[in-house]
């Protein structure tokens, strides 16, 4: 009787556990960390049983992710959560990646892009990092991630050179939907540097 009562109270641990975490996971597209599988009540041990038996998917160096979110269709933005839980919730989506996350003009980069603070020492090869310590009001947050604004983010592109091509479908689009007003986005250009508003000044003149 001792041992039946013990297995069961044994396994509703388990589901407790499971279903803790599988609430993070759930808003982060099914991406959790290492740290927040611990908090869950994952032992590291218990950790690497899963990643070994395939119930976890290991996405990153401690990052790892519910095999089932990967079986369902994508959304298009599960990487930004993956990058993420990457920085420790301390990037954002940023110039090239934020227009396409806001689904503004035909911005496609082959890399993602994120801002990171000035103090920020990890480095990858895998993303572009930029350096800048963003203000509250230049991001907005998503399920799982946060990314600029789409007046930061027309500002920050032009001001590292994105192509003409990108910044003037992207400012069109952003001036229709209402997203932004021709001031604010040469005041934010402004505040972004000479060659961000000469690329934005130029935008704007391809639309007169």
């Amino acid at each position: 009787m001792f041992q039946c009562c013990y297995a069961v109270e044994v396994l509703r641990d388990r589901t407790d556990t499971r279903a803790t975490l599988w609430r993070i996971a759930a808003g982060q597209r099914g991406y959790f960390t290492a740290s927040q599988a611990r908090m869950a009540g994952y032992s590291y041990q218990a950790q690497r049983y899963h990643a070994q038996h395939g119930n976890w998917l290991a996405v990153d160096r401690a990052i790892y992710r519910f095999r089932e979110f990967a079986d369902l269709p994508s959304e298009g933005d599960e990487q930004f959560v993956r990058w993420s839980l990457w920085s420790r919730g301390r990037a954002v989506i940023s110039h090239a990646s934020a227009l396409a996350a806001h689904d503004l003009g035909v911005a496609n980069p082959s890399r993602i892009h994120l801002t990171v603070p000035r103090a920020f020492r990890q480095t990858t090869d895998a993303v572009i990092l930029h350096h800048a310590d963003l203000a509250d009001g230049d991001s907005e947050g998503r399920a799982g991630y946060r990314v600029t604004t789409p007046l930061r983010a027309l500002a920050e592109s032009a001001a590292v050179g994105e192509d003409q091509d990108v910044l003037e479908s992207a400012v069109s689009e952003a001036l229709e939907r209402g997203m932004i007003t021709r001031r604010k986005l040469l005041h934010a250009a402004q505040l972004c540097g000479p060659r961000s508003e000469l690329g934005i000044e130029r935008a704007l003149g391809a639309l007169s």
